[in-house]
């Protein structure tokens, strides 16, 4: 699909990854519409930067676990700019909780972390959906995690909400198809995010050092393979791994 005037919903715009998604795809020419929950000041910073990729961009408040403003946010991204091309799930929440605290995993942090993790995204996906097949074309890409592929990270409830996400990506590819295309990245630890703010040192160092390249894993790469993911008109209900070779999918 070629990108230039394309209109792309960014979910979770203003964090760390969401921001280098956006500048990725206003760089091959995407209009962007920088969603966040709470953080209207940074959304407004991030979209003021984007500008000079001389491409328009504005800022959107949406609580994702909530069906009457995803689909209003729909509406008002179709109204503000005409159509809507690409859906990019980035909004997600994480806690750290070690697996063997059962009690600290209360009902309502899996329920927080399912809902922003999981549920949003389909909500998202279900509102976007009949729009992009009406203008014939379309691609979601979500964000999901390799706490996705095996048990670990950061608690059960982000490993499941993550692999379900993955799940429902290829679920979702199945639904949308031939017109829209969804595919998946699961990056591994990524440094200056809010996810990763969330974790306890000891823990983002462990994760770093175990990988074959000693690292984090790359933002920059990550928000490059979104952009691929949404040029691509041959793959989808895929999942890519980015993580410095950490875990092999």
């Amino acid at each position: 699909m070629d990108l230039k005037g394309k209109v792309a919903v960014v979910t979770g715009g203003n964090g760390g990854l969401g921001q280098r998604i956006c500048h990725a795809l206003a760089a091959e020419g995407c209009h962007i519409a920088v969603v966040y929950a709470k953080s209207k000041d940074q959304a407004e910073g991030v979209a003021r930067d984007l500008e000079r990729h001389q491409v328009t961009a504005a800022t959107f408040a949406c609580d994702v676990t909530q069906r009457d403003q995803v689909d209003r946010l729909v509406d008002d991204v179709l109204k503000r700019f005409g159509r809507l091309d690409i859906l990019v799930n980035d909004a997600a929440y994480n806690k750290s909780i070690p697996f063997t605290d059962l009690d600290g995993l209360t009902y309502e942090e899996w329920t927080k972390i399912i809902d922003i993790n999981l549920t949003g995204p389909m909500l998202l996906t279900k509102a976007v959906g009949p729009v992009m097949k009406r203008q014939g074309e379309g691609r979601i890409v979500n964000i999901a995690s390799v706490a996705g592929l095996g048990p670990t990270g950061s608690s059960i409830a982000y490993a499941v909400s993550k692999a379900g996400l993955i799940h429902l990506t290829k679920c979702m590819a199945v639904a949308l198809a031939p017109e829209v295309l969804v595919n998946c990245v699961a990056p591994g630890l990524l440094e200056g995010t809010r996810a990763t703010a969330n974790l306890r040192p000891e823990v983002v160092a462990k994760n770093a050092s175990a990988s074959l390249l000693g690292k984090p894993a790359d933002k920059d790469d990550c928000a490059d393979q979104v952009v691929t993911m949404c040029r691509t008109n041959s793959t989808t209900g895929q999942t890519l791994v980015i993580d410095s070779g950490r875990v092999f999918h």
